[in-house]
């Protein structure tokens, strides 16, 4: 399974342009999420597609990038659950155990975000702990200080960080790419504001 970001006008046809595009090289679409939409009229969605057998990743990069107005923005593999996962859904898991809501919240943001790995850390300094991480995050996250929702980078990770207002973060990184963009980051401050009140209630 393939994970495409790619950006394309917000126009009547756009979609189905670039639908019938992946058809044609060979790619299967599971299903389609916005994003991001932008204020100079284009829209950023991820598509999670199939190969046909035979068919090549290349050709349907080809494909989309010769609809007019779509240009690819990212492509990989795509292994942790085989779908999108709406931010409905992670409300719905931090509710269902309101106790453990911010380390389920830690859990559920890698495929939320179509991510490698989260973690949450005591506080921002280079000595601080990891409280809860999920699989594939570093042994240690060394973040320089920040004063709210912000990108920074990590190694050869690009992360967003999120504060919890009491001097802990929520960290989500990306091996390579892409780029969180600012509809991400704000996702990522509302989730995680959203999951401390959550495990604050009585």
């Amino acid at each position: 399974m393939l994970l495409l970001r790619l950006e394309l006008p917000n126009v009547p046809g756009s979609l189905g342009r670039l639908a019938s595009a992946i058809g044609a090289a060979g790619g299967d679409i599971e299903s389609i999420e916005i994003v991001e939409k932008r204020a100079d009229g284009t829209d950023v969605d991820d598509v999670l597609l199939d190969m046909v057998d035979g068919a090549m990743p290349d050709s349907v990069v080809s494909a989309c990038n010769a609809v007019d107005g779509v240009r690819v923005l990212w492509i990989s593999r795509y292994l942790a659950g085989g779908n999108l996962f709406p931010d409905l859904e992670v409300v719905e898991s931090l509710t269902a155990d309101p106790t453990r809501a911010l380390d389920v919240l830690v859990d559920a943001l890698p495929v939320a975000f179509r991510c490698e790995w989260a973690a949450r850390l005591a506080d921002t300094g280079s000595g601080g702990a990891i409280e809860h991480a999920t699989e594939g995050a570093p042994s240690a996250v060394d973040l320089r200080p920040g004063s709210g929702t912000e990108r920074q980078a990590v190694g050869d990770d690009l992360v967003a960080v999120a504060p919890m207002a009491d001097g802990r973060v929520v960290v989500i990184g990306r091996r390579g790419g892409p780029e969180y963009l600012d509809s991400e980051i704000a996702r990522l401050g509302h989730l995680v504001a959203l999951a401390v009140s959550i495990a604050r209630a009585p």
